[in-house]
């Protein structure tokens, strides 16, 4: 059995990975900005009021929705 080839694809399946996860962390860090900026218009106590959490909430899932609708567009194209 070829070592190299095995440590090949071991290694492609590494960095593959550590690409999605690279792209999750970016997501989220995307998605807290944008609204954070949006939901949160004043300096946050030890709770958040329930208007931001509502805010947040909508805006998180609105962001997950646009981003699954791009990413299926992406998929057909191909």
């Amino acid at each position: 059995m070829d070592t190299s080839r095995v440590n090949s694809t071991e290694l492609e399946q590494f960095l593959s990975k550590e690409k999605e996860k690279a792209m999750a962390n970016e997501i989220v860090a995307k998605l807290t900005h944008i609204c954070w900026d949006k939901c949160i218009t004043s300096t946050p106590g030890s709770k958040f009021s329930s208007s931001e959490t509502t805010c947040l909430t909508n805006c998180a899932q609105r962001y997950m929705d646009m981003s699954m609708i791009i990413m299926k567009r992406f998929q057909s194209m191909h």
